[in-house]
């Protein structure tokens, strides 16, 4: 019987790579429902296609248009949600399998967490959630049963190289620590008294990903990979100072692991999502996943290097974020959110991101996260301070 399968965000480029594995795969898989934010008529297009039981949108006249869409398309068997409360019912469906949680940022909490309470098989690759609320997230993991995979190319990558996955602390496995690896984005070897006058095109550009702007945006400021290693602690159950991050400019590697023993696993391939994806999809099994043999041979060079703070402060400030505990990484999360769209909506400068961040780190108050609604509020807290420090501090560009 095929496996059915929600996936959150199936508009943005992780949910149309899922989408992309899924098709080749017709026999194992079917879709049951099918998520996105705004963008309506991808989203129609992708229901012509895949026919699942239901497809969510972000608001009431989203939804009326979409139905509108679907009736014109003669696709009336697919029952049109809304809202957050579409999310949560098709996260965590009785007759759903496995959730892609794929929705970009903070909006992804609570269906992914929906999901791992009803203990399906999650495939995450929201990181957010776990950088939010870690220590609640994986105890509701433990609580339910769920099946837990990581779906980030660095995260699938350790997956990969580790022998016990998510159930034992590094310690246990034989593991000295972990090699989290980096391109270093578009802006590695940019002088930095460029960096302010970046664009968002430019910032967008990376040199290796195919990826959503906002994503990009982080792998330009290396953000990013702040919000991975938070996001590495709480799957691998380690802390920081076991995680190096390694600056690896041609994305071949995907990220390593170093045993007690002297030896050093590493993942290694071309820099496709559809990879982990069918990774997470087919576990513990292998499926053809589209992605093209990695030739080792034309690859011919792999470059290593220690990250740049100064060249890189993001990277600094969720290192800060995690030695400081409790809610000051859904702080981090959300002032960044804010920050990215401020700069992809021309309003600040590449520059002032981490500014922006910094500053809303140290007026929000840091608490422990023990319910889910005290991480909202901080994150609600942080959105208010840094939107505030932007509209009142500020320059705008013009």
């Amino acid at each position: 019987m095929a496996e059915s399968i929600t996936i959150l965000g199936s508009t943005g480029s992780i949910g149309e790579s899922t989408l992309d594995v899924i098709a080749r795969h017709s026999d194992r898989y079917r879709i049951f429902a099918l998520t996105a934010n705004t963008q309506i008529d991808k989203l129609a297009a992708q229901v012509e296609i895949f026919r699942p039981r239901f497809a969510v949108i972000n608001d009431e006249s989203a939804a009326m248009a979409l139905r509108a869409l679907l009736a014109e398309k003669g696709l009336d068997e697919t029952q049109v949600l809304q809202g957050e409360e579409g999310l949560l019912a098709v996260a965590g469906h009785a007759d759903v399998d496995t959730v892609m949680a794929a929705i970009v940022g903070a909006a992804g909490l609570s269906p992914t967490l929906a999901a791992v309470q009803a203990g399906k098989k999650v495939l995450l690759a929201n990181k957010e959630a776990l950088v939010m609320a870690g220590h609640l997230f994986m105890q509701a993991v433990k609580d339910s049963g769920a099946c837990l995979l990581p779906i980030d190319s660095e995260h699938n990558a350790i997956f990969q190289c580790m022998p016990a996955g998510l159930s034992e602390q590094l310690s246990r496995q034989g593991v000295r620590k972990i090699l989290l690896t980096g391109s270093g984005g578009p802006f590695r070897t940019t002088p930095l008294a460029q960096l302010p006058a970046v664009t968002p095109d430019q910032a967008c550009a990376h040199p290796n990903w195919s990826m959503g702007r906002k994503i990009s945006v982080d792998s330009a400021t290396m953000m990013n990979k702040g919000l991975e290693l938070i996001e590495a602690c709480w799957l691998f159950d380690c802390s920081p100072d076991q995680i190096q991050i390694v600056i690896h400019p041609q994305s071949v590697i995907h990220s390593m692991v170093e045993y007690i023993d002297g030896s050093v696993l590493a993942q290694l391939g071309n820099p496709d999502m559809r990879t982990p994806i069918a990774h997470g999809l087919a576990w513990p099994e292998r499926i053809e996943s589209g992605v093209a043999s990695l030739d080792i041979i034309a690859t011919a060079q792999l470059d290593f290097e220690a990250p740049d703070f100064q060249r890189f402060p993001c990277l600094r400030l969720a290192s800060e974020a995690i030695q400081r505990g409790g809610t000051a990484m859904a702080v981090l999360n959300a002032a960044n959110e804010v920050a990215v769209q401020a700069f992809l909506q021309q309003r600040i400068r590449f520059t002032d991101i981490p500014d922006i961040i910094e500053h809303a780190l140290a007026q929000v108050a840091i608490v422990e996260p023990q319910t889910i609604a005290i991480v909202q509020a901080a994150d609600a807290a942080a959105r208010t301070v840094a939107s505030t420090f932007i509209a009142e501090t500020l320059a705008v560009i013009t």
